[in-house]
């Protein structure tokens, strides 16, 4: 079942495909296009999670708080996290010949590279260098994307020769 739900994802990415291939090759843009969705898929279960689930309110759970957009953030990780695995895996890296549990625990280490690239960046160029947080926000965002795709075409999805 998630084979054939790749292969219709695949098929309506092919479609627009044409518009980009001037641009850049096919599995770079079933990337970003894979990506953009899985950061859409983010962004709409944090938004409603924080204002609709949570109510904008701190999470007690009697041993630990969380402030709502903390406790919005988890939320959507617990979802956004095992989707773009997914679509990594079975659209965007299908050829790579690493087990399935070995891609995963790779993957994970992205996300918390990413996670931390995301944390001490904003730190490094909003409190030291003084820079804006959104124009800050964008840079490690391109410094991240280019990090992602790199280490999981050679690190978590690689292809052995």
């Amino acid at each position: 079942m998630v084979l054939r739900f790749a292969d219709l994802i695949e098929r309506f990415f092919d479609l627009f495909y044409p518009l980009f291939r001037r641009m850049m090759n096919r599995q770079t843009f079933v990337y970003a296009a894979c990506g953009g969705f899985n950061t859409a898929f983010d962004i709409v279960l944090f938004f409603f999670s924080y204002h609709f689930i949570f109510h904008r309110e701190v999470v007690d759970l009697g041993f630990i708080a969380f402030k709502p957009h903390i406790a919005a953030f988890l939320f959507a990780f617990c979802f956004s996290f095992p989707a773009g695995f997914i679509l990594s895996k079975f659209v965007v890296w299908k050829e790579s010949t690493l087990r399935g549990r070995i891609q995963l625990f790779r993957y994970f280490l992205i996300v918390l590279g990413n996670i931390s690239l995301n944390y001490f960046g904003l730190k490094l160029l909003v409190e030291v260098l003084g820079l804006f947080p959104t124009f800050s926000k964008l840079i490690i965002t391109v410094v991240a994307i280019v990090f992602s795709y790199l280490s999981q075409k050679y690190f978590s999805f690689r292809v052995s020769r």
